[in-house]
């Protein structure tokens, strides 16, 4: 049984649904934001942060790290061997440096913080950003797909759709991005997604 501390409405969701996908018996444990997280987290994330995950003696945290241990629990085609392998791993580490600062940047300034402390600029800033790499996850898409190795869905597509759920959620512009639009529709309705979602959405 995975333990996975957190909550839905949090990075956790990324981890929820990797167990999906992967079959794995999962529970949450519920650990929210706010006064506490820290001491109520320390005992398995020294960072006091969400998430975090307990495997048996094994211990993880950073969601996208937490997914690739699910996604080699289950294997292929989730986690393939070999060069897709790698792929995995380079679209994982592209969604954490390249998609998810810009992003959040986006993110902060568009909804997440209250109105009167959102800087239109930086949110401007951050969305021009965003579609910068989102051009060059179009034109890869446009090049292959529908998913990002081909023809399978793998535990790469869960870590960048999960790390791009909230601009997809809440508005963000991707009339540009046609390919990135129906790649994202596809993931996030995915029944091990709606799973999730329904956790994270009520």
């Amino acid at each position: 049984m995975l333990r996975i501390h957190g909550i839905a409405r949090s990075r956790a969701f990324r981890c929820i649904w990797a167990a999906e996908e992967a079959g794995q018996a999962y529970e949450v444990v519920p650990v929210g934001f706010g006064p506490g997280l820290k001491e109520a987290v320390a005992a398995v994330n020294p960072n006091g942060k969400i998430p975090a995950l307990q495997d048996g003696a094994l211990l993880l945290f950073e969601s996208l790290a937490i997914n690739l241990h699910i996604g080699a629990k289950a294997g292929a085609p989730l986690m393939p061997a070999g060069d897709d392998g790698s792929r995995v791993l380079q679209w994982t580490l592209w969604a954490a440096t390249e998609a998810e600062p810009q992003a959040m940047q986006w993110a902060y300034n568009t909804f997440i913080l209250p109105a009167e402390q959102r800087d239109p600029a930086k949110a401007a800033a951050g969305a021009a950003a965003l579609a910068q790499r989102l051009a060059v996850l179009e034109a890869h898409l446009a090049a292959g797909g529908p998913w990002l190795l081909g023809a399978a869905f793998t535990m790469a597509d869960c870590n960048l759709a999960g790390v791009l759920y909230g601009a997809w959620a809440n508005g963000f512009d991707l009339a540009p991005f046609p390919k990135v639009k129906a790649w994202l529709d596809a993931a996030l309705n995915r029944p091990a997604a709606r799973a999730a979602r329904k956790q994270r959405e009520g």
